[in-house]
């Protein structure tokens, strides 16, 4: 046609179209006809004698059935009838069956929440392996998210979704924010909820906390996580932020936890940008804070034995031995234990983990025991926590020297004396660095060494005395000072 246009005759313009004369008359006249739907079969149906009969029933009862299972029941009937080639076929059919025939599946609505109304909190693991000072660092992130704005908060959580760890992220978060929503979601966190039978009771614990702050507690269905979708999707955003970050710095490792919370933090704030329009318009309806936080730890009494020591959720802690056969109360947070003697707290502690659901962990920090150690030098030798007792690989290695040069007696009483040396002068990194100096190009100083430069007193200084004449003598003894003294008044 557009030959046509262009004044070439019939002939040349289907020519130069590649068509028959006749064809190109009938285009030029609108006599085009579509084709017709074809409704017949090419080539016979290699599932003829299945589909209705044995595939189509196993649909109707399990309609989550897919190809690949459909083809190996079809290959364990029908042994060598149906080969592998036909997968893809009997794929699209069942595709097909479950768009024509199949069951109504689940619709999500999408939800457009008034501000101010619902804060959501929930626990994920980061995707990227973490170290602290070149140890690994196994934790949870706790999230929560304002369902409107999209504001969050980022809080490092050690242990498992326990009470303490749900009510420290979620203060820390409100009190950051500075304000409360008026209902607060999760899932089904142990946390919160008890599951018996199906039934979720909400413990008294969370709920004393929700209510302290005004909230009502509210969970989504068992099992269907997409209606906590509003925390779930920026779980994934923010491990993927994470990830980038650590990418461009370099490292996973991290001085200090407070390195690495301020390190999360950054990361957080440039999320929170985003959202600083919304932010404040919710702001305008969020609930007032309580002047104080609600109480985020579970309290617990143990005594402590003859070995200075404490047992709490199977972890073995040891404490300042002036403890010893005391009753003290702890408070127990996801991260630390605060201990208490009456109303005096008198000792706070990391909190250590096992490293399995069954297992046993212990923290011993030689500090507490090492003047009772030191006066039984001889009980290291074989004791039960020798190697914990150590403060670090560094001393091991020093122990391990020690034992080479010494006598087994000599060399207990001189890594004890070294370990209350390093305690007393507060002197632990300089004195293993230089310890470790001498014995990599030669001996360890004797025990007489480290005595004479560590524990023998510093001389008194000179004082210049002083005597006062005999006239001041007399005049204190006859009162004549406090004339004096009335006299200048």
């Amino acid at each position: 046609m557009k030959n046509r246009q262009k004044g070439h005759t019939q002939i040349i313009s289907a020519a130069k179209a590649g068509i028959s004369v006749r064809s190109g008359r009938r285009i030029e006249k609108g006599e085009t006809t579509k084709p017709k739907a074809r409704t017949w079969r090419t080539r016979k149906d290699p599932l003829a004698e299945v589909w209705e009969s044995e595939l189509i029933p196993l649909l109707e009862k399990e309609p989550s059935l897919t190809g690949i299972t459909l083809w190996d029941y079809l290959d364990e009937q029908h042994p060598g009838k149906y080969p592998e080639k036909l997968l893809r076929t009997l794929q699209r059919r069942v595709k097909h069956w479950r768009a024509t025939r199949g069951p109504d599946k689940a619709v999500i609505f999408r939800q457009s929440l008034p501000a101010g109304l619902q804060g959501l909190s929930d626990f994920t693991h980061p995707n990227t392996a973490i170290t602290i000072d070149q140890k690994p660092f196994d934790h949870l992130l706790y999230q929560f998210r304002l369902a409107f704005s999209g504001w969050r908060h980022v809080h490092i959580i050690r242990g498992g979704e326990s009470y303490s760890a749900l009510a420290d992220g979620l203060q820390s978060a409100l009190h950051s924010l500075g304000g409360a929503p008026r209902e607060h979601r999760t899932d089904s966190l142990s946390a919160a909820y008890v599951n018996m039978a199906e039934k979720q009771r909400i413990t008294e614990d969370y709920q004393a906390l929700c209510q302290y702050y005004g909230m009502q507690p509210t969970t989504n269905n068992l099992g269907v996580s997409h209606e906590n979708g509003a925390i779930e999707s920026p779980h994934g955003s923010l491990k993927r932020r994470i990830e980038q970050a650590i990418k461009l710095r370099g490292s996973n490792d991290f001085p200090t936890v407070h390195a690495y919370q301020a390190f999360l933090q950054r990361i957080v704030d440039k999320l929170n940008r985003r959202c600083q329009g919304r932010l404040a318009e919710e702001h305008k309806t969020l609930m007032p804070l309580p002047e104080h936080r609600f109480i985020d730890y579970s309290e617990l009494t143990v005594k402590v034995t003859r070995s200075s020591t404490i047992t709490v959720k199977r972890a073995l802690y040891t404490v300042p031995s002036r403890l010893i056969g005391e009753a003290i109360r702890i408070h127990l947070y996801h991260d630390r234990l605060e201990c208490f003697v009456g109303q005096t707290r008198v000792v706070e502690l990391p909190r250590v983990y096992p490293a399995t659901a069954t297992g046993r962990a212990r923290r011993i920090d030689y500090r507490h025991i090492i003047h009772a150690l030191a006066a039984k030098p001889q009980a290291f030798r074989f004791s039960q926590f020798r190697e914990d007792i150590l403060p670090d690989a560094q001393y091991r290695q020093l122990w391990q020297k020690a034992q080479q040069q010494f006598t087994p007696q000599d060399a207990s009483k001189w890594m004890v004396a070294v370990l209350r040396i390093a305690y007393d002068h507060d002197c632990e990194k300089p004195l293993g660095d230089e310890l470790a100096l001498q014995a990599a190009h030669g001996d360890l100083p004797d025990l007489k060494s480290l005595q004479a430069r560590y524990l023998t007193p510093d001389a008194p200084p000179q004082i210049p005395l002083r005597q006062h004449a005999i006239a001041d003598y007399d005049q204190l003894l006859t009162g004549q000072w406090m004339q004096q003294e009335v006299g200048h008044g």
